[in-house]
């Protein structure tokens, strides 16, 4: 049977057999999977959904899956949270929080890239998996390695928080801290890929990696209704989720799932580490390389690997990028949980955030449908807001001490 994907040079457009490989040998620019879409139409049939299970694995068709393949874990199927409370105090009427902090089975997105990265592992026969991370992504190959029989040895910055390396070391991974940032973390796992021959995800397999993200846009369209929205705030560390969503939706429009319709991309980043919004709000042809220094490490990626194609993507569609500082982070991470009961990690916090600050800038129409993408959970980044939590007194197991910590409490209220 003919493969319906293939992998193709993103800028010379020269394609190339399936294989882990991630850039061209011609230009040197990053391959990404294509699709035969005139033959996946005939396969691909959005009735056939509702006999499956709500998991990415039910968009099987759309994704680069070989001949045979059978899922075990059961990734993604995530909400879509209507805003209660927090679009209100916005001023603007349709707003939703697409919230991969509950994807199963680590608490973030990237469960998704990892699913499609170790079904390419398989086909190409590693057994000894890996990435460079920044947390999250440690966490998944990690936990999927562990379920599926593979080896997975992670690299990552020194100064990750520990909950994210706990999250790691407990499905038996092997961890290598690197004295450096993410970027230099990066180019030593490049090296090692190409000298051990591992199936490193974001490495050697990432033109497969990054489909995965594709399910988070998949899900917003159907959990809309088969409707794309208005817009969507996105957030940036190395660029390639804001452009997967937008092929997503393309991809719906091309095989008739949905109506196409123009959708704008908004990019939201850490001031501390926010090539791209600087690249946006400067006007400049391509970003300037940054080095990292934010509380939301998950993002701190100073030379995104897909930054010119989000900004190409955020200026094509007609939206913006915006960053917000440590302190707006933290406000917003606390905001995000007091009005909607989503505990979002600090990129969350950032996605929050700068939703608020395009709102205010008018650059979000108070009509407009839009979609904030949280993508990992704030139980990995306890450090970021625990000082704004101090423990309270305890108090005596007695009513009286209660009555008197309650009139205490009172007494507080009428000060204030």
């Amino acid at each position: 049977m003919k493969e319906l994907y293939f992998l193709r040079c993103r800028e010379c457009g020269k394609k190339f057999a399936n294989a882990p490989q991630s850039y061209c040998e011609e230009c040197f620019s990053p391959l990404e999977v294509s699709y035969d879409y005139e033959a996946l139409a005939h396969v691909a049939h959005r009735g056939a959904l509702a006999h499956r299970a709500f998991n990415m694995w039910r968009y099987a068709e759309l994704l680069p899956l070989p001949e045979g393949f059978t899922p075990t874990v059961a990734i993604g199927g995530t909400p879509l949270v209507k805003s209660r409370k927090l679009g209100a105090r916005w001023g603007v009427q349709n707003v939703y929080f697409k919230n991969d902090a509950v994807c199963f089975p680590t608490l973030s997105f990237k469960d998704r890239v990892v699913g499609t990265a170790l079904a390419a592992a398989r086909r190409f026969g590693f057994t000894k998996i890996g990435c460079s991370s920044t947390g999250n992504l440690a966490n998944a190959v990690a936990a999927q390695g562990a379920q599926l029989g593979f080896d997975p040895c992670v690299f990552v910055p020194a100064d990750l928080e520990p909950a994210k390396i706990l999250n790691t070391a407990v499905y038996g991974a092997r961890i290598i801290r690197i004295n450096g940032n993410y970027d230099h973390v990066n180019r030593l796992c490049t090296q090692i890929a190409d000298r051990f021959k591992w199936g490193l995800v974001n490495v050697n397999l990432r033109p497969y990696y990054a489909e995965g993200s594709k399910t988070h846009g998949y899900e917003i369209a159907e959990q809309l209704g088969w409707e794309l929205p208005d817009n969507v705030v996105v957030p940036m560390a190395g660029g390639s989720l804001i452009g997967k969503i937008a092929k997503a939706f393309c991809e719906l429009a091309h095989l008739g799932w949905v109506e196409p319709k123009p959708v704008k991309f908004f990019g939201a980043q850490a001031t501390g580490c926010s090539p791209i919004s600087d690249g946006v709000k400067r006007n400049l042809p391509r970003y300037q390389p940054q080095k990292p220094n934010t509380i939301a490490r998950s993002l701190a990626i100073g030379t995104p690997a897909d930054g010119p194609f989000a900004l190409r993507l955020i200026r094509e569609s007609g939206g913006w990028a915006e960053d917000i500082s440590d302190p707006e982070i933290i406000d917003s991470i606390k905001l995000l949980a007091e009005t909607e009961g989503i505990f979002a990690e600090t990129a969350g916090g950032v996605t929050t955030g700068v939703t608020a600050k395009l709102i205010a800038q008018g650059r979000i129409r108070p009509d407009e449908t839009t979609v904030v993408c949280i993508t990992g959970n704030g139980l990995k980044t306890t450090d970021a807001i625990a000082a704004d939590f101090p423990l309270t007194e305890a108090i005596e197991p007695r009513l009286e001490a209660f009555e008197a910590l309650l009139g205490q409490s009172l007494d507080s209220e009428v000060a204030a």
